[in-house]
């Protein structure tokens, strides 16, 4: 059961500026690896995930979503979804 987290970001958003250290606590805490993309440079994924803001994190379990996140999401809600899905 293979498990992607991306976290969907752009450039000069002061949201994603937030989740990013929250992002980097849940990695060394989990031991996993949240892939940091920036939307608009993936505009296939804006139209199959319909993001709509950013940040927006996806859990994805066997290439489903099964957790989403839209905006700055606390680190303890974020390590507990995550924790759920492994």
């Amino acid at each position: 059961m293979p498990v992607r987290i991306l976290c969907y970001n752009q450039e000069g958003c002061m949201g994603c500026m937030e989740q990013e250290p929250i992002n980097r606590q849940v990695e060394d805490e989990l031991g996993v690896v949240i892939e940091e993309l920036d939307a608009l440079e993936h505009p296939d994924d804006i139209a199959a995930y319909d993001l709509k803001v950013t940040p927006t994190i996806l859990v994805i379990v066997d290439g489903g979503v099964r957790e989403r996140f839209e905006g700055v999401v606390h680190r303890e809600t974020l390590a507990e979804a995550i924790k759920k899905n492994l």
